[in-house]
């Protein structure tokens, strides 16, 4: 048990021994502690990118969903690519507008093509409102990780501070260098973790083919969508699908990722990279079906995994794996803090409090929202239990509203304002009301993200070819910069785009 723990500890320092090496190269700019001076390369960016997106979510929630819901987190497989896809053909467009204006925050770009303080303000407030319970799972995941290899011995209150307490101090030090850095560790953990898990676990009764052979005679309902409570089906595989890569690439966390890379060219090659990645959640579906049949009667289906490894796997592999796990967390964790403390610091401080603030003071600032915006979310871990997987669907449900003006900036000339606004207040209300109202269910069992991106993407369409906007130099400005994008990277669109693909390759 000792040596359980201490594993877990050595992996959980390593982001501090980074942090500080990585400070070695900071400067002490708010570009460089919020996006590395847009200068990421292409290891760290996929891993960076992979680890943020594959969270306690991914690695505990994805088990738990097997075991008590049956096949429907298969879906996973589909929005991986739906996610790759999505950070190529809108990320590199969000990355090049970035670079040409300067943007470091969702609202940045949003504020700027819309040209309305409302709407920038508007968006702030989406991106900390529904990160923060996002973050809160990671710190669950990494606590309930801690609190089963300890047997109790650690606390499950104590687990999460030192998880807060960690991510505090090397994102303080390294800023989101720190964070790249220590992600191209724990993404590679955290994919083999996975695999292996599964692999091993179902080896206990007598590997996958068997598994799934007494799974068919003992729990057939596991294997077949409804699930075996009759609530997980079709529909909820399209909402799952639809609002968890949306959800999740929406987050400020990916936003960062996006202007931090140096070249265009490093989006081409990851919607091939996060679909090969997606097949670790066999190794989901391979340890929450075993755990039906080891272990039935868990109280906490988020704790299927390492209940399943300190049962029947030895200590030390293990502790590996719930190392694995613990890196999904942290990884995740980290990447939110960090993207929570930007839009506090930029779209609030340096916008509202204080204009002329020096690159320090921005930092400094920056520094403090860590420190208390996840305080917040270690009190809602302590006190608002539930599914990780839940909670992560609630809260990707509220992000995933940022998508219909975010498309709208990057492609729409007509794109109102006004039609953004009140398409986000209609789809943020749509998901509150769905999710908490009392006496209202989910029509047709979609998810309440996918009725809110509906009424979202109605009211910003209609309201968008109603009104008529009067700033064409904003306007005209957006589109000059988009033909600027499609001269470097899509001449084949422009009127002279024949000839110009001709010249270039005539040049080769």
């Amino acid at each position: 048990m000792t040596g359980s723990i201490l594993i877990i500890v050595a992996f959980m320092v390593i982001p501090l021994i980074v942090g500080v090496v990585s400070s070695r190269q900071s400067q002490e700019t708010s570009e460089d502690f919020f996006v590395q001076g847009r200068a990421m390369g292409s290891i760290a960016v996929f891993f960076t990118v992979a680890a943020t997106w594959w969270s306690a979510f991914a690695f505990l929630g994805s088990n738990a969903t097997f075991y008590t819901s049956g096949p429907v987190y298969l879906t996973a497989l589909a929005w991986n690519l739906l996610f790759g896809f999505m950070y190529y053909w809108v990320g590199k467009r969000v990355w090049f507008l970035g670079k040409r204006f300067n943007y470091l925050t969702p609202s940045d770009l949003m504020g700027d093509f819309y040209n309305s303080e409302a709407l920038r303000i508007l968006v702030a407030l989406i991106t900390l409102v529904f990160t923060v319970p996002y973050l809160q799972i990671q710190l669950t995941g990494g606590a309930y990780l801690i609190e089963v290899a300890s047997n109790g011995v650690v606390p499950f209150w104590l687990a999460a501070l030192l998880f807060y307490f960690i991510i505090i101090v090397y994102v303080w030090v390294g800023g989101i260098r720190a964070i790249a850095w220590t992600d191209v560790i724990y993404g590679a953990l955290l994919f083999f973790g996975m695999m292996f898990a599964g692999y091993y676990i179902s080896n206990q009764v007598g590997g996958p083919a068997a598994l799934f052979a007494q799974l068919q005679e003992g729990s057939p309902s596991h294997l077949t969508m409804p699930g075996p409570d009759g609530n997980m089906g079709y529909s909820m595989w399209f909402s799952l699908f639809v609002i968890v890569a949306i959800g999740a690439f929406m987050g400020p966390q990916i936003w960062l990722r996006m202007y931090s890379v140096k070249s265009g060219k490093l989006f081409n090659l990851m919607p091939f990279l996060l679909g090969l990645a997606a097949f670790a959640y066999f190794g989901s579906v391979l340890t929450g079906y075993t755990g039906v049949l080891l272990e039935p009667d868990l109280e906490n289906a988020d704790q299927v995994l390492p209940v399943m490894l300190m049962n029947y796997a030895p200590y030390l592999l293990a502790s590996m794996i719930m190392a694995a796990g613990a890196a999904a967390a942290m990884s995740t964790a980290n990447s939110q803090i960090h993207a929570v403390s930007t839009v506090v610091t930029m779209d609030i401080y340096q916008r509202y409090v204080n204009r002329h603030a020096s690159q320090a003071r921005i930092v400094t600032i920056g520094r403090l929202s860590l420190v208390g915006f996840s305080l917040v979310a270690y009190i809602l871990a302590l006190t608002v239990p539930g599914l990780l997987v839940t909670i992560g669907i609630a809260a990707l449900a509220g992000t995933a509203q940022l998508i219909v003006p975010t498309i709208g900036a990057i492609s729409w000339k007509r794109a109102h304002p006004m039609a953004a606004f009140w398409g986000l207040i209609g789809g943020v209300g749509c998901v509150l009301l769905l999710t908490y109202g009392a006496s209202v269910s989910n029509p047709l069992g979609l998810h309440a993200g996918i009725w809110g991106l509906l009424l979202n993407t109605t009211l910003f369409v209609g309201l968008s070819l109603v009104f008529q906007r009067h700033d064409q130099d904003v306007v005209e400005r957006f589109a000059k910069a988009r033909k600027e994008y499609d001269a470097q990277f899509h001449p084949e669109r422009l009127e002279d785009g024949v000839k110009r693909v001709a010249e270039v390759t005539a040049t080769r």
